[in-house]
Parts: structure tokens; C-alpha cells; sequence
């Protein structure tokens, strides 16, 4: 059994005469505009909800499947999300697995975070991974399957150096700092 497709859907929709418009989408945790908030320019190629917020703080907006999908045990699928958007510079998105999906059904999103670079038009697009070992996932139009948190960004100036400076950790990589115990 899958997510409910009566999930609460806030924000407004977009009607099929609206289809394609571009609208102004402040990324915003609150009502009025405050320090920190970004207007996203975002386009709906479907009729689907504007990335909302669920509560105030959150950092994602979720993000709704435009297609019913049947994830099988271990199966992937690339699925549409009816939106484009134009970040300004020095902004990226990420696309976030739904917490709530993963711990209740096993769905996650393959590359976690997914990053929606700037320069980006196109549709936003999840791909999602069933890892249940048993069951299969069914997933409806308008169900929230990922969420797009917008961030600023760095643009790193990478500098050649012959050796890098000293530090505590040192060359210390994966499972360096210990956390677990090998089993016997």
C-alpha cells in the first residue's frame, strides 16, 4: 500500500490555462518577506502545487510526482515533478529524500542530495529508489516525493599547491573517527 494521494497539498495549484506560466516563487519560511528570503522565478508545466513550504522554519518545499509510478522491491524511476525554476546567481537547489517516505516505505532519492545548479532550466526531475527488500510502492499524481531545499553557494578558486598544510585528522578517511564496533 502507498502513500496516500489525499495528502495535504498546500500552496496554490496551477490551472490548465496557467500551464507553462512563469510565476515568482519567494523561497521564504514565513508570510512577509525577511532578511534571507530569494524570489525563484518557477515555471508549472503541469498542474501541480508551488514547492511549499509544510511548516514555518522547514528548509524544503515539497516537491509532487505529476505521474502514478509502482516502485517494485529494489526499482528506480525517474519521475517529473511539473516544475522549472531559474535560481539567481551564487544559488542552488538540492533535492532531498521526504523523511516520512523513506521510514514508511523505503523510498529514497538515488543521488541525495540531487543539485539543481543555477544555469538549469529544465524540469526538476527525482529519481527515486524503492529499498524495501518485500514490497512495492505506489505512488500517485500529487503525492510529495522529495523535498528542494534552496541554498547559497560558493564558487571555489582551486589553487595548485606542491603539498597542503598539516591538520588533526589528517589522511584519516572513511570510519576514521571510530562509531562502530566490528563484529567478532
Amino acid at each position: 500500500m502507498g502513500p496516500s494521494s489525499q495528502q495535504s497539498r498546500s500552496g496554490p495549484t496551477c490551472s490548465p490555462g496557467l500551464r507553462g506560466t512563469t510565476r515568482l516563487w519567494r523561497v521564504s519560511n514565513h508570510h512577509q518577506p525577511t532578511t534571507g528570503d530569494v524570489d525563484v522565478l518557477i515555471t508549472l508545466l503541469d498542474d501541480v502545487p508551488l514547492p511549499a513550504y509544510a511548516h514555518p522554519g522547514d528548509a524544503g518545499a515539497d516537491l509532487v510526482t505529476t505521474v502514478d509510478v509502482e516502485l517494485a522491491p529494489g526499482e528506480r524511476a525517474v519521475v517529473p515533478t511539473g516544475v522549472s525554476i531559474a535560481l539567481p546567481d551564487g544559488y542552488a537547489a538540492f533535492v532531498h529524500p521526504r523523511s516520512g517516505l523513506a521510514a514508511k516505505h523505503g523510498v529514497t532519492v538515488v543521488n541525495a542530495p540531487g543539485t539543481v545548479d543555477a544555469g538549469y532550466r529544465g524540469e526538476i526531475k527525482v529519481t527515486l529508489l524503492n529499498t524495501d527488500a518485500r514490497e512495492s510502492v505506489v505512488l500517485r499524481r500529487g503525492d510529495r516525493v522529495a523535498q528542494l531545499v534552496v541554498q547559497k553557494v560558493e564558487r571555489a578558486r582551486f589553487v595548485q599547491a606542491e603539498r597542503l598544510p598539516g591538520s588533526h585528522r589528517g589522511e584519516g578517511g572513511f570510519g576514521s573517527s571510530g562509531g562502530w564496533t566490528p563484529a567478532p
